[in-house]
């Protein structure tokens, strides 16, 4: 499975953005996917995840209120839809496909990885 990340930018603080993940070659339509983000010397962290059907999604608590991560079953892509950005939000955000059908927050649960996008919100 390879991902691609999309959706990235530049954002004022309070703006949105939506991410989406779509793959190409093999589906991840019976995997879940989380988004992950990173900023330069710290470790990668866990944002939001879903279900392969979109039964559940998790989110670290950061973010819970301001982001949805979404998918609709049978379909290719996964998206994030970020509002209310703030600038401790400025990272490169990874979506990543699990090895399995239930969400983790954990990255080593996670075996296929897109190349990032970034997000960058001006204060």
């Amino acid at each position: 499975v390879q991902l691609q990340a999309s959706g990235g930018g530049l954002v004022q603080a309070g703006g949105s953005l939506r991410l989406s993940c779509a793959s190409s070659g093999r589906t991840f339509t019976n995997n879940a996917v989380g988004w992950f983000r990173q900023v330069p010397g710290k470790e990668r962290e866990f944002v939001a995840a879903i279900n392969w059907d979109g039964s559940s999604t998790y989110y670290t608590e950061s973010v819970k209120g301001r982001f949805t991560i979404s998918r609709r079953k049978g379909q290719n892509t996964v998206y994030l839809q970020m509002n209310n950005l703030k600038p401790e939000d400025t990272a490169v955000y990874y979506c990543a496909a699990a090895r399995r059908s239930w969400a983790s927050s954990e990255s080593t649960e996670y075996g296929y990885w897109g190349q990032g996008t970034q997000v960058t919100v001006s204060s």
